[in-house]
């Protein structure tokens, strides 16, 4: 054990450094990231026209369900409705003669550090390692990959199963006498933040996973409060999404809900085998 330990310590010594150097890799590292933010912000900026058109389809899909038959080449050819009710083709609006480039430049940027983070990511966990043991390096890689899987996971999700039951019940209040005019950046900004909300809240099992490694949480404590998670969860979906509209408020929760008892077999696993390791060490 004494061996152990002194290796331990000579792995830390070999990644310190002095106070100046610090500041210059910092320096290094907060460069290359730039750098590689730049260059994916020029490239998602050249083809924000394309992302965007991907980031409206949402709206226009719902949109496209209620044309009548005199507009169905406008309207893309989507299903029949009854004559009268037509909400006319689609179309988002803009209130100010600089909007559509302010929207285009938030495209490419928020697109260009998607694109951008894992050479973000790599830099800071560059930064980092020298001072962590080779085993905590090790684990930080997997997290750094796991976490970024699990954002994505979460920001599809959202994209594909949430966001158009969200439209579909925001646009309900369009008729042939009321009809809603979406502004472009309202519905980028409401679109990027629904899929920011899911990215994080997939994160979840890997929070608690870190938090059982540290032997915050155990898997006893954490099915105890199950329970109380579920009405979390609900809350948590209500703030999160927009209106009163309790679809996406449940598409929220329900993952949530999922993902913790999933956590809860991921601590399971830590546990044992800390208290195993434990229980050896007190007999050695």
């Amino acid at each position: 054990m004494a061996k152990e330990s002194v290796d331990r310590e000579t792995e830390l010594e070999a990644g310190r450094m002095p106070f100046l150097q610090h500041l210059a890799e910092l320096r290094d590292r907060v460069r290359n990231a730039a750098i590689a933010f730049v260059l994916a912000f020029l490239v998602c900026w050249y083809f924000s026209k394309e992302i965007l058109a991907w980031l409206e389809k949402p709206l226009l899909d719902i949109w496209n369900q209620h044309c009548d038959v005199a507009e169905q080449v406008t309207c893309l050819g989507h299903g029949l409705v009854k004559a009268g009710t037509s909400w006319g083709p689609p179309k988002l609006i803009y209130t100010g003669l600089t909007q559509p480039f302010c929207v285009d430049m938030s495209v490419g940027m928020w697109a260009g550090i998607f694109v951008a983070s894992p050479m973000i990511f790599y830099q800071l966990w560059q930064f980092i390692a020298p001072g962590l043991y080779k085993k905590e390096r090790r684990i930080g890689v997997t997290f750094a990959v796991v976490s970024a899987i699990f954002f994505v996971c979460g920001a599809l999700f959202c994209f594909y199963f949430a966001l158009p039951k969200l439209y579909d019940f925001l646009l309900s209040y369009n008729s042939r006498t009321l009809l809603s005019l979406p502004n472009l950046q309202e519905y980028l900004d409401l679109t990027r933040d629904m899929m920011l909300a899911f990215g994080a809240i997939f994160e979840l099992p890997l929070l608690i996973y870190f938090l059982a490694m540290i032997g915050v949480v155990t898997h006893r404590s954490l099915w105890k409060f199950s329970r109380w998670f579920i009405v979390l969860a609900f809350i948590i979906g209500a703030v999160l999404t927009p209106g009163p509209d309790v679809v996406s408020q449940f598409m929220m929760a329900t993952p949530m809900i999922v993902l913790y008892n999933i956590s809860i077999l991921f601590a399971w696993r830590v546990t044992v085998k800390r208290e195993r390791k434990q229980k050896e060490m007190e007999q050695s």
